[in-house]
């Protein structure tokens, strides 16, 4: 059954909202967040972080000319409400779907969307970019970037924040400060915040600057007004933020919609040459019961119950690949001291909120600051420390010219934990793990390794804690194992060595990573055909293990390599190897089946990689492609 709203039903673009009261703005409010919740009760997604913004969303449109004013938005995790809002109603159900709407902001889908996200931190950056566009070319419209105070902790925002202080250039930054990223934020500066929020003394001071302005003539009110701006900068953020040239104004509750219309009515009008900070005060799953009292405030949800707040949990009794991990290495942990846990904000996603429990003087959650990470862990590497880095595959590329210069090239034993290799689904392009193979392979010293089931995820994770002479990553997918049996931590593989899985003639197949059971599937196929094919599980694309593709070569009249990463990886090294010992000489054929050159919408991850080209039908499609290609080889021969 369709609700009946009774003024969201009229709202399909931000101009139907200029033509609401106040009050009638209010009720909105409450009937986008309910459209919200049932939407994403029947998709999931990220709950928590757009119904703390829903009176922001609402203000900002109200009061700016959007899309020709553009609104940025950090991480995009919040802006559901915002799609709502902005002609997308009636696709709000689709979120995170194979052909819906993007579970972030995308400039494909909306003239509303200016700037696509779903990394932190690149908010002002990208409205200082667009803001200087528009000083160029002398147009007046306004640029709002909407950054959270977990986001604005990186490293990024404040080098954009230095740039825009001293850039002279007109743009508002809303600083949505809820004490909360996806984890709790980490660092001074939230602890910074917190402080500003708490001052009692700063609430009552503010309140009769703001009664001296009223009462008294505008003669006085200038006065007043200065001195307005010395408690700003000698009690509140504005200590900050105004030395980095931002005017400051806040903090204010994020829910007082006649308050949050005011202030950005003023701070559009404001003639100030420069930007303008504005700190709200908000809460990340507000107005819903079930997620105002949850510890991640319903971040990320499967669906879910909208009564009782119950998500859908896992029918799967096989762990996950990240919960495989953690427990192993909690296992190595407990006789080895010298294991240090960590991560980049990203406790619960790696699983080190279990290393944490265990060890909370051995895991080091720094924050969204994934190049701090990286050199952190180096610098605990010189000290003869074991630090696992455990970061997203997507997030690690933040931190490359790190893993180059501070680890890379000083050899020095960090241990990447590559969490969402390959496809990951819903969340879509901007977290498939699709280039770590090809951008650590390339780098000398590095030892890559990849589990092709979260058997050899032990094994790898049993290895690496004795590799002390090199840096070494082992990737592994999101999502459940295939249901192994986990072998001891006493169980080790050699360094360089593949494993010779099925023996058979004419093709090689080679598979690096969580494709091989595609492979067997494959295999299945092949065998009712009367196809018997060689299958290898390469386990390291550095080391190649170069004996075996050697052996294999040299037997057999077709290699095809698979790998659920981009060019330049495995495949290519592989490949590399054969031309560099002439055994591409002998009429032998090479295929490698990788990711293609373009980025994949999201969807279920099945369908994502029968797009790709790397499902079983696939597999079987380019083995008879290289059976007939020699046969026709011969014929012409």
């Amino acid at each position: 059954m369709i609700k009946k709203y009774q003024y969201l039903d009229k709202v399909n673009f931000p101009s139907d909202i200029k033509n609401l009261k106040p009050s009638e703005l209010k009720i909105l409010a409450k009937e986008v967040r309910e459209e919200m919740i049932d939407a994403v009760s029947v998709t999931g997604g990220h709950l928590g972080a757009g119904l703390g913004v829903v009176e922001l969303t609402i203000a900002l449109h109200y009061v700016f000319d959007t899309p020709n004013d553009k609104i940025i938005w950090d991480v995009g995790h919040q802006t559901y409400p915002h799609k709502i809002l902005t002609g997308r109603k009636d696709k709000i159900t689709t979120l995170r779907q194979g052909n819906g709407l993007s579970g972030f902001t995308k400039r494909s889908e909306s003239e509303y969307d200016p700037f696509g996200a779903a990394h932190s931190s690149t908010s002002i950056s990208a409205a200082l970019g667009i803001a200087t566009a528009n000083k160029l070319e002398k147009k007046s419209n306004q640029v709002v970037a909407v950054i959270g105070d977990g986001a604005i902790s990186a490293g990024m925002a404040y080098e954009a924040m230095n740039n825009a202080g001293s850039s002279k250039t007109k743009m508002i930054v809303i600083l949505n400060d809820n004490d909360m990223s996806i984890a709790k934020p980490v660092g001074a500066m939230s602890t910074y915040l917190a402080k500003i929020l708490s001052g009692k003394i700063y609430f009552s001071l503010r309140e009769t600057i703001k009664l001296i302005i009223s009462a008294f003539s505008k003669r006085f009110s200038d006065k007043a007004k200065r001195a307005e701006d010395l408690l700003r900068s000698a009690v509140t953020g504005g200590t900050l933020f105004n030395s980095l040239g931002f005017y400051y104004v806040g903090p204010i509750d994020g829910y007082d919609l006649d308050n949050l219309i005011s202030v950005l009515q003023n701070a559009k009008k404001l003639n100030h040459e420069g930007p303008i900070m504005i700190h709200i005060k908000t809460e990340k799953g507000k107005g819903y019961e079930f997620a105002e009292k949850s510890d991640d405030k319903y971040h990320g949800v499967t669906k879910f119950n909208v009564k009782t707040g119950i998500q859908e949990k896992n029918k799967s009794n096989v762990p996950s690949y990240t919960k495989v991990f953690a427990k192993t290495l909690i296992k190595h942990a407990e006789k080895d001291s010298k294991i240090i846990g960590i991560t980049a904000a990203m406790p619960s996603g790696t699983g080190m909120d279990l290393f944490s429990e265990k060890f909370p003087n051995r895991m080091f959650d720094v924050g969204i600051a994934e190049q701090h990470a990286v050199t952190f862990a180096a610098g605990l590497a010189t000290e003869g420390y074991k630090p696992y880095a455990a970061i997203y595959s997507t997030f690690l590329q933040r931190a490359y010219d790190q893993v180059v210069h501070d680890v890379a090239i000083q050899n020095l034993p960090v241990r990447f934990a590559i969490d969402r290799a390959g496809l990951v689904g819903a969340d879509g392009p901007t977290h498939a793990g699709s280039f770590d193979i090809t951008y650590l392979s390339t780098l000398p010293n590095f030892i890559v390794m990849a589990a092709s089931d979260e058997a050899e995820l032990v094994r790898m994770i049993n290895t690496s804690v004795d590799i002390n002479n090199n840096p070494s990553a082992l990737r592994y997918p999101r999502g459940n194992g295939i249901g192994a049996d986990l072998p001891d931590i006493d169980e080790k593989i050699e360094i360089g060595k593949g494993r010779l899985i099925l023996e058979g003639k004419k093709v090689a197949i080679i598979n690096f990573g969580a494709r091989l059971n595609e492979c067997l599937l494959a295999n299945e196929i092949l065998n009712k055909k009367g196809i018997g094919i060689t299958l290898v599980d390469a386990r390291f694309a550095k080391p190649l293990d170069e004996n075996l593709i050697w052996e294999i070569a040299t037997n057999h009249e077709a290699i095809i390599t698979i790998e659920e990463g981009s060019l330049g990886g495995f495949g290519s090294h592989v490949s590399q190897f054969l031309s560099e010992k002439k055994l591409l000489d002998n009429n032998l054929k090479f295929r490698s089946m990788i990711l293609p050159d373009k980025f994949i919408d999201h969807n279920k991850p099945e369908i994502m990689y029968k797009e790709a080209g790397l499902d079983a039908e696939s597999i079987v499609s380019k083995v008879f492609d290289v059976i007939n290609s020699k046969v026709i080889l011969q014929k012409q021969n």
